[in-house]
């Protein structure tokens, strides 16, 4: 008897995928449970495991290849009946080396079983690409990832270390060989995605950005005041992005245009308050959503986030996860961006734009002083939020997160 392994169903909106990498390969054993084939698709990487024991028998698509929602990717036997005989010996005969490994190589082995595991899968591609191995990188992701800077920051130091060992030469007339070169990559499906749901938002909305700045005198000294007893009480810190969330939810509140969507020519009120925080990737900035965030406290909000964060770098988002969202916040200054104009995340209608703390000079009651002011930025589509109402909201963010005490009162 054979049974087909289908792609499974990926969550709302999804409905293809790119075979990323094949765990398995024809003839092998697979017992129930195993993981056979990596899917990626535009959100996150799914592992197909194995639903019946038996003989991997055919693999009908091959890596690289875009496969739709129930579609056959290959067949596994029950029995040897059908199975290419030579496919079932190299099956078998793989099945014996793993079995009975040489002493001499048995870790090196066990470290090649973990690596699809414990390195990113853009990290493989790159380490694939440079020939570089994987069991020799140290890795700085969640539960010791490698990720693809570990991969680089690797063969960095295995380049200077040769230069360094390699004895001055004699100056030769022989011409220098160009070190230039040039590699095309095919975009990953995420990456592919990002770039149409960017250009779709901006040709699909009449998207406008609106700037303020933001004194974060009150906030850093709140932080510094009760993070040590808040992290001993809940094991977390408070996070700055806290602070603009409940903040936007109490603004969105006082202007509703800005947590609606667009549906033909009709507006959607919405009275829930779904926030997406961006999280970058090295295969691209993601968005999952915190549901229902006007009942969320400052522990459950920044407890939420760092899962976000874990399960993003672990490529285990869920795919529900990233589903709605009525408004959005996004921090550039996490990589010391001083300011910039967010673009929308459809079918939203504004993003909150969050920038680098800086050190600068402003007047305070006809005195100069120093301050940590952040610039702060608000995209929005100004086809149902005017310039008037974009402007009070911002302006409103302001005033609660330089006076957060009045978090509280705002609920």
């Amino acid at each position: 008897m054979t049974h087909k392994i289908l792609v499974p169903e990926m969550g709302e909106s999804v409905l293809e995928a790119t075979v990323f990498e094949w765990y398995k390969s024809e003839g092998e054993q697979v017992e129930i449970g195993d993981v056979l084939v990596e899917l990626e698709t535009d959100k996150v990487n799914l592992e197909i495991g194995a639903k019946h024991a038996g003989i991997l028998k055919q693999i009908k698509v091959k890596a690289g290849e875009d496969v739709q929602v129930g579609e056959v990717l290959g067949v596994i036997a029950e029995t040897e009946e059908g199975v290419d005989a030579a496919a079932m010996k190299a099956g078998n005969k793989k099945q014996r080396e793993r079995k009975e490994p040489a002493p001499q190589t048995k870790r090196s082995e066990s470290e090649q079983q973990t690596d699809r595991i414990v390195a990113t899968p853009l990290a493989k591609r790159v380490a694939e690409d440079l020939e570089v191995d994987l069991s020799e990188v140290s890795g700085s992701g969640m539960r010791g990832r490698v990720t693809r800077e570990d991969v680089q920051r690797y063969l960095q130091q295995e380049n200077d270390g040769q230069k360094a060992a390699k004895p001055s030469q004699p100056v030769s007339d022989q011409p220098v060989p160009s070190t230039r070169r040039e590699e095309r990559v095919k975009m990953s499906r995420r990456r592919r995605t990002i770039a149409k749901t960017l250009v779709s938002a901006q040709q699909n909305s009449a998207s406008l950005t609106t700037f303020n700045e933001v004194d974060m005198t009150a906030v850093m000294d709140l932080r510094k005041r009760h993070n040590p007893t808040f992290q001993e009480q809940h094991g977390v810190k408070v996070g700055i992005a806290s602070f603009f969330i409940k903040s936007s939810v109490a603004a969105l509140k006082a202007f509703p245009r800005l947590n609606a969507e667009i549906d033909g020519d009709e507006i959607i009120l919405k009275s829930h308050y779904d926030i997406g925080v961006a999280i970058g990737d090295e295969d691209g900035l993601v968005v999952p959503v915190l549901r229902d965030t006007d009942h969320m406290s400052f522990v459950e909000i920044e407890k939420q986030i760092i899962t976000f964060v874990e399960a993003v770098q672990d490529k285990s988002l869920p795919i529900e996860d990233l589903r709605g969202g009525t408004f959005s916040v996004t921090n550039g200054g996490v990589y010391g961006s001083l300011l910039s104009t967010p673009i929308l995340n459809p079918p939203q209608v504004g993003i909150l734009g969050l920038h680098k703390i800086e050190p600068r000079p402003v007047a305070i009651d006809d005195q100069v002083v120093i301050r940590p002011m952040m610039y702060v930025a608000l995209s929005y589509d100004h086809r149902i939020v005017d310039g008037r109402e974009a402007v009070q909201f911002l302006v409103h963010v302001k005033k609660l997160v330089e006076d957060p005490e009045q978090l509280l009162l705002a609920g």
